[in-house]
C-alpha cells in the first residue's frame, strides 16, 4: 500500500480475522465425487445468500478437548471443525460414532444449537474420541482486509461416514444438499450460486477428484493467494471485483472495481486516486490478458471521484478507451470514445459470450447508469444501492423522486445479485431494493412528521427527522432531507418561503 495522497485518509487497521474451521465434506461416487454445500440465509452479516461448506469460528472450549494425532491449534481447529459439521449438518465424524442411532446423534446435534451441554461431555457421554486423521488439512484462507468481518479459516477434506445423513436444519442455513462439483459450478456460471474463492477453489479441486491424495494437495496450493489472502474475486462467472481504498464517505473505505466479461472484458469504475492502489489492479488486468483475455473499455458508473479517482491513470498505463453516459461525459475532462444510451447492449465476446444491458439509473446522479447482466440479471449498480452505510441523494445533481423511480424499475426487470460500489455484494436484489424504498418511504413519513404550518430551516428539522442516528451524521443528512423536501414541493405537499419548508 502507498503512502495516502494529500486529503485521502489513511488506510484503517484492518480487522484482526478470527480463527475458524470449515469442512470440505464429500462423499465418493462413480464419476469422482460429490460434496455437500450449504446456503447461508441472506440476512447474516457475513456471506450471508452465499453458498459455502459447513464452518464456523473458533470456541475457546475447542481447546480443551483432545484430538488423537493433534495438540494445541492444530487440536482446536479440528473440534471447531468437527462441532460446526455436526451443528450444520447433522454429521458426526469421531471414533465410535458408528455405535450411535440416529436419534441419539440428533439429540447431540440439538444439544450443541441450544446450548443445553458443551460439545466435550457430549463427546464423553457417549465414549467418543476425535482423530485428527479424519479431518485432512485443506488449505488456509484469510478474508482480505477491506472486509469489516474477517476470518482465518482453516479447511479441513473430510469424507463422510457410511451411512451418515447430512441434513440441513432450519436456522442460519436455508438450504443444503450434496451436489456433484460440476453442477455446483454450472450454477456459479450461471451466476445462480455465489461463492467465496476458498469455496470456488475448492469446487474445482473435487470436479477434478481422483484420489485424496491429490486433493488434499491442490487445496492447499491456490493460485492468486499471498498471505493466504485471495486476490481474485469472482462471486459469478465474469464478475471480477476489485475493491480499490478511495476517498469515499463512512463508513466505506474502499470502491469496488469491476471487471467483467470472459473473454473481452470491460473495467469499471477505477476509484482510487493513489496510484499505487490502481497498479494493484493494472497488474491483475496484465495477468488476464497473460492468460488470454482482452481488454475493451474502461466504463464509469457516474462522475463522482470516488468512481473516477484511477480513471485517467488506467487509460494512460492501458491504453483503454472510456465509456460513460452524456451526462458524466460533460462533468469530466478526459477524453471519452463511446457515450452511452440507456437500453443499449454491450457485447463481450468470449467462453461463453456475455450481454451487458446499459439502463440510464439517474437519482444520486443524473449521468448514473447500471449495467445488467442479460443472463444472469446480476447488476453492476455502482451508487443505487450499497453494500454498507447508505446512498445520499444531494441536490441540485441528486433528485429523490427520479432516484426512487430507478430503484423501482430495478426491482420490477428483477435484477437478482446486487453489486455495488461500497460494501459486500448482495444476492437478493429484489429484497435490498425493496428495503430501501421502504426506509425512503419511512424517512419521508418522519420528515413531514416533524413539520408544521409554521416555517422551518432544514438545520432544525434534520434534528427530529434524523433523531434516530448520531448528530454527526447530520450534515449528510441535511442533503439527503433537502432531496426529500424538494420532492414534497413539486408534489405540492409543503410550501417553501425563504428557504424555510413548511407543512401545505
Amino acid at each position: 500500500m502507498s503512502e495516502a495522497l494529500p486529503g485521502m485518509p489513511a488506510a484503517p487497521a484492518p480487522v484482526t480475522p478470527r480463527d475458524a474451521a470449515a469442512v470440505v465434506l464429500f462423499r465418493r461416487t462413480a464419476a469422482g465425487a460429490e460434496v455437500f454445500w450449504l446456503k447461508r440465509e441472506a440476512k447474516l452479516r457475513f456471506a450471508g445468500g452465499f453458498y459455502a461448506f459447513p464452518g464456523g469460528r473458533v470456541d475457546q472450549a475447542d481447546a480443551l478437548i483432545a484430538v488423537e494425532g493433534a495438540t494445541g491449534e492444530a487440536a482446536g481447529l479440528r473440534v471447531a471443525a468437527a462441532r460446526e459439521l455436526l451443528e450444520e449438518t447433522g454429521v458426526l465424524v469421531a471414533a465410535g460414532a458408528d455405535r450411535l442411532t440416529q436419534a441419539e446423534v440428533d439429540a447431540m446435534r440439538r444439544a450443541l444449537l441450544e446450548q443445553t451441554a458443551p460439545f466435550a461431555r457430549l463427546l464423553e457421554r457417549h465414549g467418543l474420541t476425535l482423530r485428527a486423521s479424519d479431518f485432512l488439512q485443506a488449505g488456509r484462507w484469510v478474508t482480505p482486509t477491506f472486509m469489516p468481518g474477517r476470518f482465518d479459516a482453516r479447511f479441513f477434506l473430510v469424507e463422510a461416514p457410511a451411512g451418515s445423513n447430512a441434513v440441513v436444519w432450519p436456522g442460519e442455513l436455508s438450504e443444503g444438499a450434496w451436489i456433484a462439483p460440476a453442477a455446483a459450478l454450472k450454477r456459479w456460471d450461471e451466476g445462480t450460486a455465489l461463492l467465496h474463492p476458498p469455496n470456488l477453489h475448492a469446487m474445482r479441486t473435487m470436479g477434478a477428484f481422483q484420489s485424496v491424495e491429490q486433493a488434499v494437495h491442490t487445496l492447499r496450493n491456490p493460485a492468486h493467494c499471498p498471505d493466504f489472502i485471495s486476490q481474485r474475486l469472482e462471486f459469478q462467472g465474469g464478475v471480477r471485483l476489485f475493491p480499490l481504498r478511495t476517498m469515499t464517505l463512512p463508513p466505506a473505505t474502499h470502491t469496488t472495481a469491476y471487471v467483467l466479461g470472459r473473454g473481452e472484458l470491460l473495467v469499471v469504475d477505477p476509484g482510487s486516486p493513489d496510484d499505487g492502489e490502481t497498479d494493484r489492479l493494472v497488474e491483475m488486468l496484465r495477468e488476464l490478458v497473460a492468460e488470454g483475455h482482452t481488454l475493451k473499455a474502461l466504463v464509469l458508473t457516474h462522475h463522482h471521484g470516488d468512481h473516477v479517482g484511477g480513471a485517467a491513470y488506467l487509460m494512460q498505463r492501458l491504453g483503454l478507451p472510456l465509456w460513460c453516459h452524456p451526462r458524466t461525459a460533460d462533468r469530466l475532462t478526459l477524453p471519452v470514445e463511446r457515450l452511452l444510451r440507456d437500453g443499449e447492449v454491450l457485447e463481450l465476446r468470449g467462453e461463453p459470450t456475455m450481454w451487458w444491458r446499459v439502463l440510464h439509473t439517474p437519482g444520486h446522479a443524473q449521468g448514473h447508469v447500471t449495467l445488467v447482466d442479460e443472463s444472469s440479471r446480476a447488476a453492476v449498480v455502482g451508487d443505487m444501492v450499497a453494500g454498507v452505510g447508505t446512498i445520499v441523494i444531494d441536490p441540485p445533481e441528486g433528485d429523490m423522486a427520479e432516484y426512487l423511480r430507478q430503484l423501482e424499475r430495478l426491482k420490477a426487470l428483477p435484477v437478482r445479485t446486487l453489486y455495488p460500489a461500497h460494501g459486500p455484494s448482495i444476492p437478493d436484489g429484489p429484497a435490498k431494493l425493496d428495503e430501501y424504498l421502504q426506509h425512503r418511504v419511512w424517512r419521508e413519513q418522519k420528515v413531514l412528521a416533524a413539520l408544521t404550518a409554521v416555517p422551518t430551516s432544514l438545520e432544525e428539522l434534520v434534528p427530529k427527522a434524523y433523531d434516530d442516528v448520531a448528530a454527526f451524521v447530520w450534515p449528510i443528512a441535511e442533503r439527503n432531507t433537502q432531496a426529500i423536501v424538494d420532492k414534497l414541493h413539486r408534489e405540492g405537499r409543503v410550501t417553501l418561503v425563504d428557504g424555510r419548508v413548511a407543512l401545505r
